[in-house]
């Protein structure tokens, strides 16, 4: 199985599937790879593309609305944030713009399904709900780019981030009541105290994923080329500094843009690489002298620099390119064991 989708003449960003449709991807692109020029949100359906909305700026991430089916938001490089509805042809429903510099992740929350969030190269990290025109809550999570942002699938109040400065940190962001103001006024900005806070890299983290089935895993990867996974129940000495790393995944030959663990199986995570491959790993080999790497994909002819698992289908896979493509593939995986 695998299916290939154009994008021509955008190079792909992110990619996302639908919470609600199992075949329905959207998918965030960049004219020039992002560099100079318009952007692009595009959904997919098996028949190709159904959508396409054109933006001034590159769009660099994409996330579903967990409470309406056609409804997506992306993050763009002039620092905005639209929300669009596959009903409304030409222009997005609602506009946000806060952030002082390219918008490089978005992530709807599917726990409390009233909130998304954003991470900015300013530094931070923001809280929305698509009822308001302004944020709810700004988190000064770095001096230095944040590259993602993803709530936790098991609580709904914690945040994770990653940096250039190599840090994963954790923030509580619980919002009792919901503000009821319609004015376009930014909300509160949150202490900047992280709950946690890791040194997960030498140098740039650039993406990271939280465990579906185990609530205080994390995966991590950046330019070191190495996909970490944490426990972050494990502190170090000084209180909310530490975390210990379970298990190193190496292989990539360049960096790694983007790891996601699997919505069905505990051990397995897909990787996205500069190396133009996406890699597939478990963590769990069948004994310690056994490879962890189960499968590398490569028909890409650019940076790899999206992957997202179905939530519908067992193992199947779809990543996306600078190479102006989105390929959708089931990868010869062993049977899932207990866990």
């Amino acid at each position: 199985m695998q299916s290939v989708y154009r994008t021509s003449p955008y190079a792909c960003y992110s990619l996302a599937w639908s919470p609600f449709h199992p075949h329905r991807l959207a998918v965030a692109g960049a004219a020039n790879f992002g560099l100079v020029g318009n952007g692009r949100l595009l959904t997919l359906t098996p028949q190709g593309i159904e959508k396409a909305y054109t933006t001034q700026d590159g769009v660099y991430d994409v996330a579903w609305n967990e409470l309406h089916e056609n409804q997506v938001v992306g993050g763009s490089g002039d620092g905005s944030i639209k929300l669009w509805d596959l009903a409304v042809p030409d222009f997005p429903i609602r506009n946000w713009h806060e952030h002082g510099r390219e918008v490089f992740s978005v992530d709807w929350s599917n726990l409390d399904k009233r909130l998304f969030c954003s991470s900015s190269w300013d530094g931070s990290i923001k809280l929305f709900t698509p009822d308001r025109p302004a944020s709810l809550l700004t988190i000064p999570a770095a001096q230095t780019c944040t590259y993602a942002a993803l709530f936790s699938p098991h609580q709904p109040a914690l945040i994770a981030s990653c940096a250039s400065s190599g840090l994963l940190t954790l923030f509580d962001v619980r919002l009792p009541n919901l503000p009821q103001s319609t004015t376009p006024t930014p909300g509160p900005t949150a202490p900047a105290t992280p709950a946690l806070s890791v040194p997960a890299s030498p140098g740039e983290l650039l993406t990271l994923d939280w465990n579906k089935y185990a609530p205080h895993t994390i995966a991590t990867s950046g330019v070191d080329k190495i996909v970490r996974v944490w426990d972050t129940r494990m502190l170090g000495h000084g209180g909310n500094v530490g975390g210990v790393c379970t298990g190193s995944l190496a292989g990539h030959q360049y960096a790694v843009r983007k790891v996601q663990w699997s919505a069905h199986r505990a051990d397995v995570i897909a990787s996205a690489s500069y190396d133009m491959t996406c890699r597939i790993w478990t963590t769990q080999p069948a004994s310690p002298a056994s490879p962890t790497q189960l499968y590398v994909y490569e028909p890409h002819t650019e940076f790899v620099v999206g992957c997202a698992w179905s939530f519908f289908d067992e193992d199947v896979l779809a990543t996306c390119s600078w190479d102006q493509t989105v390929q959708v593939f089931r990868p010869p995986l062993p049977p899932p064991k207990h866990m």
